[in-house]
């Protein structure tokens, strides 16, 4: 039990020299993509492999190693996720790739014990062989400060957290800061809010630190529910301690005696990491009564969300919390002066709270050396879609999206051209071609009607239909619309039926004006930020794309081809031999025609299925 300051110092340089003596480490990636692709067979096969060989190996961070061991670890999501599983080898920092369980053999006998790396298993591109992670294009050209630790420490050791330098920021906060100090340092460091709206953290952190009433509480937002997002869940199963430092911190300096971390329940990796974090953390008394001997008191709890997307916005997670239904309120009253149980709270998101330790640790001058001048700092992205590096990355505030598109995503998957990525979520907006050198930060993203939202960036190529693109977004805004306002609960209806009948063929003259009207009805008029931002997919794509719309209203045609009910299938009279096989095939009888002759498809009957195609020997049956 860590009783005082002298105490944890102590602690932490026990940490630093066990950490020191364990000169080779195998860190396999055990992030929840990574875990889906087998990496904890991985992980048990080398650790059999090298008890099989007589080698000292040693579980985590060991306490008094009689000899210098083999540290093998679980770390959390090393954020290349194309490339996984993935298997970090220290001290070389070596990165290997798509591992299966049958390399573990040979990852022993070549790199554990003659110290070779295996090039096989290392990343190629344009046939260069990249052994060390750092020198990989995908991570070479990020800026990971949230992200350091992730991938390259036990994501279950506190004494691992605490060897490289973890929860020295709370101490140096509790002996060294006051709560001016503290809220001072965060606000001259212009650290805004990572969850979407980009609120200053300094602002809303004094805002609650003035408020008279207690008790007051910190809340973590770990409610990451934008459809390929997936920031917060990796810093929270990589590097926990990180983020409840961080709301630590923000208790001393708000007053707040209580903390709670509102998590969704598809998460359990994250939940499991945060629980042996929290009971870590008071084992050895750096959560609880009288931290290191001060009157600074804290208490960290985890509720789990049910998995409403609209408790991702601030007072319907409150209500969550407190046992009630997730529903958002009128405002004012804000957060920061009736929150969670009608109390002051100091709200903030997985991301926010993770900057929180670097900034004290090294100073606000010291954030604002990266990013641009109104938005400081760095940002995680998770990138998915038509891509061909998929992962999670961090990168600068202010780095345009050709950077992160095509330097550090690799550019597109197969053989398809850039067409628009979607940022920002369901909340968020297609930007296109036109936008490959926008910097990507708060206030120009809102010029240009976007905004970062949580992080997520869905990458399109041409093969992308952007009317069913906004389809999808609405079809998921409205499925998880509260209902308690109607402007959301039947306006996002109003709309998806719109788009539903356009992807249909059955579009009308007049569908996207009356789009446009219920989007800024809506917008208006809703109660609560999902609901006011549900129509931006919508509104963007029909900006940017709005041929595409009427070429599905008009045309009856997808120029994508990818709307099923709107493709076009024909035979090709010169090439039909007239066999029959196509109309025998026919699951609704949409085919017909006279032995030896041309055969005809009936549009109207046919439901585009495919089969007719597949079966035909001559290949005079295609899609128009």
């Amino acid at each position: 039990m860590l009783n005082n300051k002298a105490d944890f110092i102590s602690y932490k340089q026990k940490a630093e020299k066990d950490y020191a003596a364990q000169q080779k480490k195998i860190i396999v990636c055990a992030g929840t993509g990574c875990v889906a692709g087998g990496s904890l067979d991985i992980f048990d096969t080398l650790k059999n492999l090298i008890e099989e060989k007589g080698l000292p190996v040693e579980i985590g961070l060991m306490e008094d190693p009689h000899s210098p061991g083999i540290g093998l670890k679980k770390s959390g999501c090393h954020g290349f996720c194309e490339m996984g599983p993935l298997v970090r080898i220290e001290p070389q920092g070596w990165l290997y790739t798509k591992v299966k369980v049958e390399d573990c053999t040979e990852i022993v006998e070549k790199t554990i014990e003659k110290g070779e790396c295996i090039d096989r298993l290392a990343y190629k591109k344009d046939g260069v062989v990249y052994r060390e992670q750092s020198q990989i294009p995908f991570y070479h050209q990020q800026t990971r400060m949230v992200l350091e630790h992730c991938g390259k420490i036990d994501a279950d050791s506190i004494r691992e957290y605490i060897a490289i330098g973890g929860y020295s920021a709370l101490v140096k906060a509790l002996f060294d800061m006051d709560a001016d100090k503290i809220v001072s340092e965060i606000t001259e460091s212009g650290l805004r809010g990572r969850g979407g709206g980009g609120f200053p953290a300094g602002k809303k952190w004094d805002q609650v630190k003035r408020q008279s009433e207690t008790p007051k509480y910190v809340v973590c937002n770990g409610d990451e529910g934008d459809p390929g997002a997936f920031m917060d869940r990796s810093i929270m199963e990589g590097d926990p301690h990180r983020m409840l430092e961080g709301m630590m911190i923000a208790g001393i300096a708000c007053g707040a005696t209580e903390g709670y971390i509102y998590v969704r329940a598809e998460y359990p990796l994250a939940v499991k990491r945060l629980k042996t974090a929290i009971a870590q953390a008071e084992e050895i008394g750096l959560l609880g009564d009288n931290i290191l001997g001060t009157d600074f008191c804290f208490r960290m709890h985890i509720n789990c969300g049910a998995g409403a997307f609209v408790c991702g916005e601030g007072s319907a997670l409150t209500a969550s919390i407190e046992g009630k239904r997730g529903f958002p309120r009128v405002k004012p009253p804000r957060t920061v002066e009736h929150g969670l149980f009608d109390k002051p709270t100091c709200l903030n998101n997985v991301e926010t709270y993770a900057n929180v330790a670097s900034i004290i640790t090294n100073g606000s001058d010291w954030f604002r050396g990266y990013g641009s001048e109104k938005s400081p700092g760095t940002k995680a992205f998770a990138l998915t879609g038509n891509i061909k590096n998929t992962g999670l990355i961090e990168v600068p505030m202010g780095t345009t999206l050709r950077k992160i598109i095509f330097d550090i995503g690799g550019g597109m998957r197969g053989d398809g051209e850039f067409k628009a990525v979607q940022i920002g979520g369901p909340s968020g907006a297609c930007l296109t071609s036109e936008h490959l050198d926008l910097p990507l930060d708060f206030d120009t993203l809102k010029k240009v009607g976007a905004m970062i939202g949580s992080g997520g960036l869905v990458v399109m190529d041409s093969n992308t239909c952007m009317v069913e693109v906004a389809r999808f977004f609405m079809n998921f805004t409205q499925n998880e619309s509260c209902g308690k306002c109607v402007p959301c609960r039947e306006g996002t209806k109003r709309m998806l039926e719109i788009l539903e009948r356009i992807v249909a063929g059955e579009g009308k003259d007049g569908d996207i004006e009356l789009l446009l009207e219920l989007a800024e009805t809506i917008s208006a008029t809703a109660l609560c930020g999902l609901g006011k931002s549900a129509s931006s997919p919508v509104v963007s794509t029909i900006k940017n794309f709005r041929e595409e719309y009427e070429a599905h209203i008009y045309d009856k045609r997808c120029p994508a081809g990818a709307c099923q009910k709107l493709k076009q299938i024909v035979i090709d009279p010169e090439l039909c031999k007239g066999c029959s096989k196509c109309s025998r095939i026919c699951p609704v009888g949409a085919i017909s025609g006279k032995i030896k002759e041309p055969f005809t498809i009936d549009l109207n009957k046919c439901i585009r299925c495919g089969s007719c195609i597949e079966a035909c020997a001559f290949k005079a049956i295609k899609e128009a």
